[in-house]
């Protein structure tokens, strides 16, 4: 028996990253349902089976994410959140214009600016950041990894 390929297309026709285990979550949002987003993910965390550090950082990664996908990416978005091993991916994907620049955030932001570290923020927490456009080739799908450490035994 074969294993699954990590870059098998699923469904939306997008190429997914390491996709063999089910979403976690799987929630659409809108600006007035980012704080219920924040307090989905909060809820969720039990079932992650991850430190209270890493599960601050999953709430700031999805939460600039999502946002920026409100603000730059037509106002609503899609976040899907899965483990696989020691890694948590989590995806926003919207259906703005995209991002051209695939390297946003890998240079810290200028400080004089009031904006524009969200993803800098994001990719100082990830241990992986990609960003790749729709399968339409219309909106973004920002996929954030975060290291976690090893799924704890359940009591």
């Amino acid at each position: 028996m074969s294993s699954p390929d990590p870059t098998a297309v699923d469904t939306d026709g997008r190429t997914d990253l390491v996709r063999t285990e089910p979403d976690l979550l799987d929630q659409p949002f809108d600006q007035d349902g980012l704080y219920g987003l924040r307090a989905t993910l909060s809820a969720h965390a039990p079932r992650l089976r991850v430190s209270q550090e890493e599960t601050e950082h999953l709430l700031i990664v999805a939460s600039e994410l999502a946002t920026n996908a409100i603000r730059h990416g037509g106002g609503t978005g899609r976040l899907r959140l899965w483990r696989h091993g020691d890694s948590l991916y989590c995806e926003v994907s919207d259906h703005g214009p995209g991002i051209t620049d695939q390297q946003v955030g890998t240079v810290p932001p200028n400080q004089s600016r009031t904006g524009g570290r969200g993803v800098w923020i994001c990719r100082q927490l990830c241990s992986d950041l990609t960003i790749a456009h729709g399968p339409s080739g219309q909106g973004a799908v920002v996929t954030a990894v975060l290291s976690v450490g090893a799924p704890a035994a359940r009591p």
